[in-house]
């Protein structure tokens, strides 16, 4: 959006609900999916039914509705947002005539659960037809629109990038590696799936613990293999490895997609990684192994398809150019302008 001439404000959801309420869910939240997993399924499945749904809307609306006005209904062009409680918000302020700009949700998830559809709301951008036709169901109107991934994230690479790649991570030069990813928390079976990718022989595992390092210095004192930790620049890692090992179906599945490595789906976590695992199999874009028996022959499909993936939406809408549209053509990549276009997440 900043190339196209827009001002972006970037804005933190849970920072506008009041007091600490902000940091105390996301404190619970990370704390539910690295201790009880199990029960972040069962509190998913739980606000899929309509009236915990609607209760839950109403409470975020309750919350921050004020100081979401605040920021956001102002100079707005577009208002985007990319959480479900911050789209029951906006959709809340235009309905009740609030907030005069579009709003917009970026459907982030390959599968959609009912709260990130909410009244109101202008435009869902879905990444597939899987997640735009769920998002339909749901009473959305959707337009699909390729990936939000950094330019970094290709499929061009050179054997120079790939030795300087593997040697500044000791990833080993002579074998195919898996790198195995668990978001920036470092949550899921870690551990687990990287005891499972050595024991199949198929490929030296590389887990990428995130800002979890407790869970580096064990993977690193079990020697099962390559441990690394916070990594600013991934998309040089992505494309030196053979294949992707994901257990949330979150962004790195998408970068590793738009850099042609394959990617499949192992241990996933309850509630939204297990819904967009189905997800990413039924749109045919990442294979699911759903037990340690599956596990070997789907890694050695993958390795062997390895740099002959096709990336995933390279002829999709780019999805800043459709929220430029949706601005209206009175703003549309009006540079002089500089629009404001909010951002929650």
């Amino acid at each position: 959006m900043t190339g196209l001439g827009y001002r972006v404000q970037t804005l933190d959801f849970l920072d506008l609900l009041p007091g600490r309420m902000g940091a105390a869910m996301r404190h619970a939240y990370q704390t539910e999916l690295a201790v009880a997993p199990r029960t972040w399924g069962w509190l998913l499945g739980a606000l899929g039914h309509d009236r915990v749904a609607s209760t839950t809307a109403s409470m975020s609306c309750r919350f921050a509705v004020t100081r979401t006005r605040a920021a956001v209904c102002t100079d707005s062009a577009v208002v985007v947002s990319t959480y479900p409680l911050a789209s029951q918000v906006l959709g809340h302020l235009r309905e009740r005539g609030d907030l005069t700009a579009p709003a917009v949700t970026f459907l982030t998830d390959m599968s959609v659960h009912p709260l990130w559809v909410a009244p109101g709301i202008d435009l869902h951008l879905a990444v597939h037809d899987v997640p735009a036709r769920q998002a339909v169901e749901l009473g959305a109107r959707v337009a699909v629109v390729g990936a939000a991934v950094d330019p970094s994230f290709h499929p061009y690479w050179t054997q120079l990038e790939w030795l300087r790649t593997r040697q500044r991570h000791g990833i080993p030069l002579d074998r195919p590696a898996a790198l195995v990813v668990a978001g920036s928390w470092g949550v899921g079976d870690v551990e687990a799936t990287m005891r499972d990718v050595a024991a199949a022989g198929v490929a030296v595992p590389v887990a990428v613990c995130g800002a979890n390092t407790r869970l580096r210095d064990r993977i690193s004192d079990s020697g099962l293999g390559v441990a690394l930790g916070w990594i600013d620049d991934m998309a040089p890692l992505v494309r030196a490895c053979d294949v992707v090992v994901q257990n949330a179906g979150g962004l790195t599945s998408l970068e590793a997609m738009a850099c042609g490595v394959p990617v499949i789906s192992y241990r996933c976590v309850a509630g939204h990684g297990l819904s967009n695992t189905m997800a990413l199999e039924e749109a045919g874009l990442a294979a699911w192994a759903r037990n340690l028996g599956d596990l070997r022959p789907v890694l050695q499909r993958a390795v062997s398809a390895s740099r002959q993936t096709k990336p995933a939406g390279p002829t999709a809408d780019d999805p800043a150019r459709v929220i430029a549209a949706v601005a209206g053509p009175a703003h549309q990549l009006d540079v002089s302008r500089h629009s404001a276009v909010g951002a929650l997440h």
